[in-house]
């Protein structure tokens, strides 16, 4: 196997897998560059997504980083390995979705990536998953997605993963990303993000019913909290003498207002 382009910024750009066709490349070097530079992480690194390697190039560059990288497409994987063939030993061709992180990373590890716009939720939800493990997260998604992660209580766009999200990270929109940095043009502009661990240990609440309560709430937004928990009310045994935010609607609550309704609605 030949060793390293001398240029490998041109030939992570210029030239492509065939699957290249009726996909979105980045090809911009000077989003590429940025991207990388918006991860305040050093050590354990993975990179989600790599395709072409536009990314992985300026992550290699850094000897404080300690890249793991995941792609699903055969193609690109044989692509990855023939120009950056030191990512050998650390080149896992598998479904991000479905991987165990805990085995690969036994201890703390940032990711960064281009993520698949159709799976970018999935990956949030995986992260969460990890989140004791994960202290930041750099990735470039859809605008419409990243303005709604990082939107705040009383925005149109704040939302189940807002919530989800921010009750464990600080979210920064850092950049939009033009339409214009991709081969073909997509018909949507991009948006770079950073996900830094907050303080928040645990949520003082039952984990899986504040999830429950956050997603019932979102499903029927345009209804109050209580019309939209009617589900959940109408499980509970006794009513509480007092549930907080009733005549609230969900995008009103801040992540500590979420919980406070949680606590009121969980078994005592």
């Amino acid at each position: 196997m030949k060793g390293r382009s001398k240029d490998p910024a041109r030939s992570a750009s210029a030239v492509r897998p065939k699957k290249a066709l009726g996909q979105h490349f980045l090809t911009d070097q000077g989003v590429a560059r940025a991207i990388v530079d918006a991860l305040h992480s050093r050590g354990s690194v993975l990179e989600v997504g790599p395709g072409t390697g536009v990314l992985t190039q300026y992550l290699l560059q850094d000897p404080a980083i300690g890249l793991k990288v995941v792609e699903i497409d055969g193609e690109s994987v044989r692509y990855l390995l023939e120009h950056f063939p030191q990512l050998a030993p650390s080149l896992y061709e598998a479904d991000f979705l479905k991987m165990d992180l805990t085995r690969l990373f036994p201890a703390s590890f940032a990711i960064i990536g281009n993520f698949p716009y159709n799976i970018s939720s999935q990956i949030f939800f995986k992260v969460l998953d990890v989140r004791e493990r994960v202290p930041e997260v750099v990735c470039m998604i859809q605008k419409e997605v990243a303005e709604r992660l990082a939107a705040g209580p009383g925005s149109k766009t704040y939302g189940i993963l807002s919530v989800l999200l921010q009750a464990w990270y600080d979210i920064e929109y850092l950049f939009t990303v033009g339409e214009g940095a991709f081969l073909p043009p997509p018909k949507v502009k991009s948006a770079v993000i950073r996900l830094t661990r907050g303080s928040r240990e645990r949520l003082g609440c039952d984990e899986e019913l504040f999830k429950r309560v956050v997603k019932t709430a979102f499903n029927q937004r345009r209804k109050t909290i209580r019309n939209s928990l009617k589900p959940i009310l109408s499980t509970l045994p006794s009513l509480p003498a007092y549930i907080p935010y009733l005549d609230a609607r969900p995008e009103q609550l801040s992540v500590d207002e979420f919980i406070e309704l949680t606590l009121a609605l969980q078994p005592r």
